[in-house]
């Protein structure tokens, strides 16, 4: 973690009152934005005139070659930054937090818009939000204590957790989900919901089960993974192939961000043996390919791939569970 940030005019040095976020959309907007080369009258020199000229171009041949190196140095960040898995990124950004000022957002622009394949693209685009979000983190949490995984946790079930007695669930409170959801998700902004933090929850979890007088601790925690799992599956959407909408991906999707209580009604009234258009073979095909995607995106054993599969592995085994039933089967 860098222990102190300095501002100063320098434009190498990462600006504190620019937001990243604004940087980076800012020059996605201004990255063809120079206007047309209009040529001009040409006219003869004179001798001093034309060695004027020629020191003129030697000291701009200079400067390309220093921006040629700069460009070098900003795409192997890039790439670095890329390939890094998720434990690292955080101490890579803090290592090189002078690096992203407005031309290693301008770079990084100009890398998203230039891809040949849209999953190239959606990549870019979600390392993008990423390092903003990592950055304003390292930025807002430079002089303060970096809460622990277990603080975190306990931020999230705050809303859920009756200090009292034995925890309920569901809550008596019918906003205290929405609470417990709207912290997750800033948490998740600010870069806590790491590899750290999914260990701890399940950690937490075990114990419960091993003690198995908890019911309601576990089914919160359980709430937690499941709220994650939503969040993060619901950043990429593959719902749409150019002007295609494709229908058995855009119902995954919308399965994958309800509320676990709300997947019967739903996949009851999408597949083709209730009320919708989408076959099970169809459903079934489009969770394997989200699962292969997952499984490439993610570090290799990470709880992250763990939990990200176990819930689209869920949504599947839940369809067939309700195919079962209709059919007359005990599941």
């Amino acid at each position: 973690m860098v222990s102190s940030l300095a501002v100063a005019s320098s434009p190498n040095v990462y600006c504190l009152s620019c937001h990243p976020s604004r940087r980076f959309q800012n020059a996605l907007k201004r990255i063809w934005g120079n206007g047309d080369i209009k040529i001009g009258t040409l006219k003869l020199f004179s001798l001093t005139e034309l060695k004027r000229r020629t020191t003129l171009v030697c000291a701009v041949s200079k400067d390309a070659e220093e921006d040629f190196k700069k460009t070098v140095e900003l795409d192997r960040l890039i790439d670095m930054l890329r390939e890094v898995n998720p434990k690292e990124l955080q101490k890579l950004v803090a290592e090189n937090i002078l690096a992203f000022n407005e031309g290693f957002w301008i770079r990084l622009a100009a890398r998203t818009e230039t891809c040949k394949s849209e999953d190239d693209k959606k990549d870019y685009e979600e390392l993008a939000e990423t390092l903003m979000n990592t950055v304003d983190c390292i930025v807002h949490k430079t002089h303060e204590k970096i809460e622990s995984a277990t603080d975190v946790l306990k931020s999230i079930l705050k809303p859920v957790v009756d200090e009292v007695e034995e925890v309920p669930w569901p809550p008596r409170d019918p906003q205290a989900l929405n609470l417990m959801e709207k912290e997750l998700i800033q948490r998740e902004q600010e870069g806590y919901l790491d590899e750290g933090f999914l260990s701890e929850v399940n950690a937490q979890l075990r114990k419960a089960k091993e003690d198995g007088d908890k019911p309601g601790l576990e089914a919160m925690l359980q709430k937690v993974l499941q709220l994650y799992a939503s969040r993060i599956l619901s950043k990429r959407s593959y719902a749409k192939k150019g002007n295609e909408v494709l229908k058995a991906e855009q119902f995954l999707e919308m399965v994958i961000k309800a509320p676990e209580n709300e997947w019967n009604r739903l996949l009851i009234d999408g597949m083709t043996i209730g009320n919708g258009d989408v076959s099970p073979e169809e459903f079934y095909a489009v969770i394997k390919k989200r699962i292969e995607r997952t499984l490439i995106r993610t570090e290799g054993g990470s709880y992250e791939q763990r939990v990200l599969t176990e819930y689209l592995t869920g949504i599947q085994s839940r369809a067939e569970e309700i195919i079962q039933i209709l059919h007359g089967k005990s599941p």
